[in-house]
């Protein structure tokens, strides 16, 4: 069975950073793409970042050059290292893997940029 944990998030001002960390259980982790997505309330949730086995990357427009995934094997986690925090950053943040039967997401983490 397949289980995520997140790690980071929380309260930074405008500019500051926040590095957010995904431990993931499992045989099948080091063979599959994982990825960060955000949601605010009453909207849908939104790629940030995805991170294939091979370490191909994919990065939503609105955080290319600002936010760096990367993945380390050995350790089947990933990190989302996210500088130049914006106030329009601020979201739930969720790590998630995709599995052979499915996605499966993690509990989710709060990051926040204040203005």
């Amino acid at each position: 069975q397949v289980q995520l944990v997140e790690f980071g998030g929380g309260l930074v001002q405008a500019g500051g950073s926040l590095r957010l960390s995904c431990a993931a259980s499992g045989s099948v982790v080091s063979i599959s793409t994982m990825g960060w997505y955000r949601q605010a309330p009453g909207k849908q949730r939104e790629l940030v970042a995805a991170i294939t086995s091979g370490g191909s990357t994919n990065y939503a427009d609105s955080v290319k050059g600002r936010f760096t995934i990367s993945r380390d094997n050995a350790k089947n986690t990933v990190y989302l290292q996210m500088n130049s925090l914006k106030p329009e950053d601020t979201d739930v943040y969720y790590c998630a893997i995709d599995l052979p039967w499915g996605r499966l997401w993690g509990q989710g983490t709060q990051v926040t940029a204040s203005s």
